[in-house]
């Protein structure tokens, strides 16, 4: 079964309250979260298998936006992402 990740980030002021329920509800999703983000932003990453993607929904008014996780790249040279 293939996956997809993708990284969730939140607004600065978020609680980390919020944070954590929305991380139950991506798990409860059969989502897997693989990395929390605590420093220069707030949020997560996450994999989803490709059947539950769907099923994920990101309603939350604290969050700040949802992309797609892969290769970076800037002027056709690829930066490495952590």
């Amino acid at each position: 079964m293939s996956a997809s990740t993708y990284i969730v980030t939140f607004k600065g002021d978020t609680p980390d309250e919020v944070i954590e329920e929305e991380i139950k509800k991506v798990e409860a999703s059969g989502g897997t979260i693989n990395h929390r983000y605590n420093a220069a932003i707030k949020g997560f990453s996450v994999e989803v298998p490709d059947d539950s993607v769907n099923s994920l929904s990101f309603g939350s008014p604290h969050i700040n936006g949802v992309e797609a996780d892969g290769e970076v790249t800037t002027q056709g040279k690829t930066l490495l992402r952590a």
